[in-house]
């Protein structure tokens, strides 16, 4: 299938051009019909299916061009796109479409002294920015997700994707304009490289909101140098504990299920504690089970004693991130000692408790203080999809604003609507 590249950026304007595009934009999707979001995440849907042989062929490019540049198994995994992940965004923009539309809808209000009548509503930010690295899932994810919540969208997704980008964006752009929509709600500053990333976090007052997804130094640079506000997303050093009650087929099954089923996310665990006196008993079960996965164990000398064989973890293994078919494995004492490694390490994404014992599970669920603390349940469950959002903009670990997994509200303020009936204040 050809693509029809009419509604595509031109390479010959700037960032500031595009930006200022988007953000005229903004203002015709601040002011759609929920149904006219609707039609045209429908028409974004049925393109991404038309146009996946397009799709494919850019994607084999940036594919070969990451292997050659030796991008890491974990890297080229949230690169690769097929007709089955194709299809999954699809599916995924038609469930966006099929949520109830943030704007408008009423979060609080009442009536003053004097009469007049206030009402906190949601309105879209305006334009929301994402810069993010080597996953072209995110391109539709975010712009799904903005135009649903009446934003326009500036989008920067890395060298690593630009060929899978360039052809998503394309088609979306060709998709609202055929709705009846204007294209520029969807823009791509790709083309200028790091000129144009550095741009957006440049782009006050023609970007309403920034949105960093990525590697710790991608997000750090964003939050450190950005003159635009930021919601910033987090790097996943996930850890599980596993307790002196916890059973063995859920410390199994679950650690399992956290590292193996998608290791290059950012729920995936990354460390599991185990208390002292569950040890014997689960340590060797769960090394058992993981390293017949392909996983390659980082355990400490506690581990090492009961499983012969394991990588020695260093201090650095604590706090790395993997995003591959590794875990690190340390020994407690207590739960405290559990704890306070947590605070330590963690990057304040995801952690879990596994335990039949409800002091131990409540205790951690409140003095966790990460994004999404959970009991009895693998950390692969911290996904907007998963918890009902549709797909996601990111998974939110900072406290001001939104925090943990983003969906379409988190893409809206509010503002307050004051009705009255001539009052003058004394």
């Amino acid at each position: 299938m050809t693509v029809d590249t009419s509604s595509a950026p031109v390479v010959t304007d700037t960032p500031q051009q595009r930006m200022a595009l988007a953000k005229e934009a903004s203002r015709a999707t601040a002011q759609l019909t929920s149904d006219d979001k609707r039609s045209a995440l429908h028409a974004i849907a049925d393109a991404l299916v038309a146009s996946a042989p397009a799709i494919i062929a850019a994607n084999q490019e940036d594919l070969e061009r990451g292997r050659d540049n030796g991008l890491t198994t974990g890297l080229l995994d949230r690169l690769r796109l097929d007709d089955a992940r194709i299809a999954g965004l699809a599916s995924a923009v038609c469930e966006v479409a099929a949520l109830a539309d943030p704007v408008g809808q009423v979060v609080g209000g009442h009536r003053m002294p004097n009469g007049v009548a206030l009402e906190q509503v949601r309105v879209p930010f305006g334009v929301v920015g994402v810069i993010y690295e080597a996953r072209p899932n995110v391109t539709v994810d975010i712009a799904a997700l903005a135009l649903r919540s009446g934003n326009a969208v500036v989008l920067r997704g890395g060298s690593a994707a630009r060929s899978s980008n360039t052809v998503l964006v394309e088609v979306m752009r060709s998709a609202l304009d055929s709705a009846g929509i204007t294209a520029e709600a969807i823009q791509t500053v790709d083309d200028f490289g790091r000129d144009g990333a550095h741009a957006m976090m440049r782009g006050r007052g023609l970007i309403d909101v920034l949105i960093p997804r990525g590697s710790a130094s991608l997000i750090e640079t964003v939050v450190t140098e950005s003159t635009v506000p930021v919601i910033e997303t987090g790097a996943g050093v996930v850890h599980i504990v596993l307790d002196e009650s916890a059973p063995d087929d859920w410390a199994r099954d679950i650690v399992v299920n956290a590292k193996v089923q998608r290791p290059s996310v950012c729920n995936a665990v990354e460390t599991v504690l185990v208390l002292r006196p569950a040890a014997e008993r689960l340590v060797p079960n769960v090394v058992e089970a993981l390293v017949a996965q392909g996983v390659t164990v980082h355990g400490d000398a506690g581990v090492a004693e009961l499983v012969p064989g394991v990588v020695p973890a260093t201090e650095e293994d604590w706090g790395t991130e993997y995003l591959s078919l590794d875990v690190s494995m340390k020994l407690v004492d207590t739960l405290d000692e559990a704890l306070a490694h947590i605070r330590r390490y963690s990057t304040g994404h995801t952690e879990s408790i596994i335990t039949t014992d409800s002091r131990n599970a409540e205790r951690f669920l409140a003095e966790v203080d990460s994004a999404v603390v959970m009991a009895n349940a693998s950390t692969r469950f911290t996904d907007g999809g998963e918890f009902g959002f549709g797909a996601e903009v990111g998974i939110s670990t900072q406290k001001l604003h939104t925090r943990g997994p983003m969906g379409l509200s988190e893409l809206t303020s509010t503002k307050w609507l004051a009705r009255g009936s001539g009052q003058t204040r004394a």
